[in-house]
């Protein structure tokens, strides 16, 4: 009798959304949502706004109760086992409120308390954060004082504190300056490298082109598509597929006729 083989067993997702569904009165804000994200990818999600890509990642991360589907992190139920769940990932929502009367050292440190890191974990840490965001010359300023960049930035490292496998950024390089957005690519990519999972929403094609493996485009509460960035863009550039999966049409030049000199 021949041994019979166990199948492989396929890899877990980091982020496994399935048949999310959002409605607001008679708005249905997130229609049928479901997305694979590889451990170890960097995941971009993209469309025009009022696509449903925050609240589509606000019932990802805990934030929104959905009317219908499920979200599953490394295999474990964000609303079925919420605390396992949401100790593998870490967040910076749409609008995140920082304790502003604080230091970004001050913030660390009690974040890291309340993870229930031991004392020198949370200094080493928070050094090592502190430098990877280039804010080492405002270690010690109140956040109320940082410009958006820099809020930005000490945002994401508050995500990455506890060490999580995957990040969950909703518009992490909005009102950034483009030093601050540099510092930020290199610690996602090099995050990226280390065998974590980013999944990142942006309304910035080539900066996502630039540093994503995986793409989805939402549009109207809906994927219109998904899967690696070459297989989304297919022969052209992400933009010039974004712009087809939109439906967005060109300027019509005769309601410009009477502009200019």
């Amino acid at each position: 009798m021949t041994n019979q083989q166990t199948p492989p067993t396929a890899p877990v997702s980091a982020l496994q959304i399935e048949g999310l569904r959002k409605t607001f009165g008679a708005k249905t804000a997130v229609d049928d949502v479901s997305l694979a994200v590889p451990a170890g990818a960097c995941y971009g999600i993209v469309g025009p706004n009022g696509a449903g890509k925050t609240t589509t990642l606000s019932m990802a991360v805990g934030l929104l109760r959905p009317d219908a589907g499920g979200v599953r992190v490394f295999g474990h139920d964000v609303w079925g086992d919420p605390v396992a769940a949401k100790a593998l990932f870490g967040v910076l929502p749409d609008g995140y409120a920082l304790p502003d009367r604080l230091t970004a050292r001050e913030l660390l440190h009690l974040l890291g308390a309340l993870r229930g890191l031991e004392r020198d974990e949370i200094e080493q840490r928070t050094d090592s954060l502190i430098d990877l965001m280039e804010l080492g010359g405002a270690a010690s300023t109140l956040i109320a004082d940082y410009s958006a960049g820099m809020t930005k930035k000490i945002g994401i490292a508050t995500a990455m504190l506890h060490n999580p496998g995957l990040l969950i950024l909703d518009e992490p390089f909005e009102s950034v300056d483009p030093v601050s957005a540099l510092a930020i690519r290199r610690v996602l990519m090099e995050y990226v490298r280390s065998g974590g999972a980013v999944v990142i929403s942006s309304h910035s094609m080539l900066l996502v082109e630039s540093i994503c493996t995986h793409v989805a485009v939402m549009v109207a509460g809906r994927v219109a598509a998904d899967g690696t960035l070459a297989e989304v863009r297919a022969e052209g550039s992400l933009e010039e597929a974004f712009m087809r999966l939109a439906g967005s049409e060109p300027v019509n030049e005769e309601l410009l006729a009477w502009f200019g000199r």
